[in-house]
């Protein structure tokens, strides 16, 4: 004992029962722990007993052998959670033996598990009305995760961080029910940026008369990222991919070099979306802006069936249009008249795994039409790119020969929370965070609304059901007429929310100062960062709101498919941590042969040239080979069944898996079934 009295650095004595708990430390580490009593005397309390423990076997010791310890130990700490009495007590005893004993703020926990543990304000952290020190928190947070469910190490160690940071184990482990503590769930703020552009007078520009008095009736000067352009060559008919983010005025480059070439006869403006919903909205836009100037069409997917309202004129000056159905178009031979200007849209679909290579195949198939007689006499056809989010800007301006006009400007900063909930949870979170922005005005005098995204269109209805208030479900299945109708309730604010799928992250024009994520999927797929970005982009506007609000709703090891490998909490903080995903088109097999097809039938024996230009590296040689070998062409002409597994869009397995239900006299609709059924596994 004596050896053990000289290594003592502190001993700490705590309350314990009628007794106290005695720790010895040295360097933090924990030397041994005993139980000391006292018994009164004539000269007041003295030691009685001093109990070593060892495990759960203790060994008596001399009651002078604690008066050794104390006076060897280097200081002698006294828990604050002792009672005064109790307190008065242990230091009229050490008092007797002249040592000097500092009382300390402790760790009850840790006390009563036999170690020392002092905490002062910037350490101790709050719970049950009382104070324990961060490695006690820690572990009782710990167990409340445990209760709640697996969590990823990303999701814990923000839990942890808020932890230490607020000082309440109370406040933190509430997040784990959705609890909206701005404090806590407030992730981090991007904040508003300006790059310092000068702007061009709208009267300085040299337009076509028309297109002139027009943008002067609207603005005296043009935005940073118009005024980049035009300076860059956007009206005298240079190629751009102008990247920048939602709501800086990209679609008014394209609008200006377009519509002005139009009415200088340099040929039809084309302005390409990737979805029906965009096409429709972007279709009355025009017509409301340029209809007393121009004739506005619209082509979209379902023109190669039944044009909807006969609204597609092939010889309009404006062809709004999806890709589909401009690619349709080529795709059938369908003339598109002198094309003097292509905009695409959302160009960043270049990267997805499902449209990429489609959007890759339309570029080159639209650029061989216009080069073979769809260009205007007087000169090429202008190619306007734009996106709010490409990772790799430069090589995609390279791959599309286009000059970059790059413009990192945010107009208003935007707050990014996140907030963990399950299922059932995540409604009424969505409820209150609606009604919070719904009853706030900006400095504008606008209120706050809000896009809800989720993962389905049943969730759509069912989130828009259960919010108090008005609220529409808006996605690719209804109609455009109930589209419309929820566009003009938005612009009115006469919605506090719509609720939707991917159907508004490609750019539809709804003022939101706020997006909640309730899921961070689309269908079975996780986000990816380019496609968060882009859908959080849609929060807060410079002309109707002081700032953007983004909320993530997670729930902790959920996800929505056996597919996906990661669960929602370690997607939530890879998209907010990541690094925006490069703009690559990928080839499989089926898209090479899908798309060489298509190149084939619109081009013959110029389909290798326009192979070769795409932006993704498309096997030829190979794809050419299936081609022979499926019959879908006969040396460099597409067989019957070639051209109309083209004109449908059909991957080869699809056209196979037809082939086989038509073969076998299969009921049209168990076709269209088993074919669902399959595209779902």
């Amino acid at each position: 004992m004596s050896q053990q009295a000289a290594q003592v650095e502190t001993l700490f004595l705590h309350e314990h029962g009628d007794e106290y708990r005695v720790v010895a430390q040295r360097d933090g580490e924990r030397l041994f722990h005993a139980i000391l009593e006292l018994k009164e005397t004539d000269a007041g309390p003295r030691p009685r007993r001093l109990r070593v423990k060892d495990g759960t076997s203790e060994e008596l010791r001399s009651p002078d052998q604690f008066v050794e310890l104390a006076r060897r130990a280097a200081r002698i700490r006294i828990s604050e959670q002792t009672a005064p009495r109790a307190r008065d007590r242990i230091r009229e005893t050490l008092d007797a033996y002249q040592v000097e004993a500092k009382v300390v703020r402790t760790c009850r926990l840790c006390a009563s598990d036999g170690r020392y543990s002092p905490i002062t304000s910037e350490t101790a952290i709050e719970t049950d009305d009382e104070t324990i020190c961060p490695e006690c928190a820690r572990q009782q947070l710990d167990r409340e995760l445990a209760f709640t469910g697996s969590i990823s190490a990303d999701a814990r160690d923000r839990l942890e961080e808020l932890l230490l940071e607020v000082q309440d184990l109370d406040r933190v482990t509430n997040l784990l029910s959705g609890q909206l503590d701005p404090d806590l769930t407030k992730f981090d703020e991007i904040s508003a940026t300006v790059d310092e552009v000068d702007p061009v007078r709208v009267d300085s520009l040299d337009l076509h008369p028309g297109m002139q008095e027009h943008l002067e009736s609207r603005f005296d000067t043009l935005l940073p990222v118009q005024s980049l352009a035009v300076e860059h060559g956007a009206t005298e008919g240079r190629d751009q991919l102008v990247v920048s983010a939602t709501a800086t005025g990209k679609t008014l480059v394209g609008e200006m070099a377009g519509i002005d070439r139009v009415l200088n006869g340099k040929g039809t403006m084309l302005f390409l979306v990737p979805l029906v919903a965009l096409a429709n909205q972007k279709y009355e836009q025009f017509k409301d802006r340029y209809g007393d100037m121009v004739d506005v069409s619209l082509r979209v997917g379902a023109s190669r069936i039944a044009d909807e309202g006969g609204r597609f004129d092939p010889e309009a000056d404006v062809i709004v249009g999806t890709y589909e159905g401009i690619d349709h178009a080529l795709r059938t031979g369908k003339d598109l008249g002198t094309v003097g200007t292509v905009v695409i849209d959302e160009v960043h679909t270049l990267g997805e795994d499902e449209r990429g290579h489609r959007l890759d195949g339309l570029i080159s198939r639209l650029k061989y039409y216009c080069e073979t007689g769809g260009a205007p006499d007087s000169g090429d056809t202008q190619w306007i790119y734009l996106s709010a989010t490409v990772g790799n800007p430069g090589q995609l301006a390279d791959q599309l020969r286009a000059t970059l006009i790059e413009f990192e400007e945010r107009p208003v900063p935007i707050e990014r929370h996140v907030t963990f909930a399950d299922g059932r949870e995540k409604i009424d979170t969505e409820n209150k965070l609606v009604k919070r922005a719904f009853d706030n005005k900006s400095s504008k005098g606008y209120r706050g609304q809000t896009i809800i995204f989720t993962n389905s269109r049943r969730r759509c209805h069912q989130i828009s059901r259960k919010l108090e208030y008005s609220s529409a479900p808006y996605h690719a299945g209804l109609d455009n007429r109930k589209r419309q109708r929820v566009e003009r309730q938005f612009a009115d604010q006469d919605l506090a929310a719509v609720v939707t799928t991917a159907a508004l992250a490609a750019g539809v024009d709804f003022p939101a100062s706020q997006v909640i994520f309730d899921s961070l999927a689309m269908g079975i797929e996780w986000l990816t960062v380019q496609e968060f970005s882009q859908m959080l982009g849609r929060a807060g506007r410079p002309d109707y709101h002081d700032k953007g609000t983004v909320y993530m709703l997670v729930e902790p090891d959920c996800s929505y498919h056996n597919s996906m490998e990661m669960t929602e909490d370690e997607v939530a903080f890879k998209l907010l941590k990541g690094e925006m995903e490069p703009v690559i088109t990928r080839y499989d097999e089926g898209a090479a042969v899908e798309e060489t097809l298509a190149n084939v039938t619109v081009a013959g024996k110029q389909a290798k040239r326009l192979n070769d230009r795409m932006v993704g590296a498309v096997p030829t040689k190979h794809a050419l080979g299936k081609l022979l070998e499926y019959e879908f062409i006969d040396g460099l002409e597409p067989t019957p069944l070639g051209r109309a597994v083209t004109r449908h869009f059909l991957a080869p397995d699809e056209a196979f898996q037809l082939l086989d239900g038509i073969r076998k006299e299969h009921h049209p609709y168990e076709i269209v079934a088993d074919m669902e059924l399959r595209d779902e596994h």
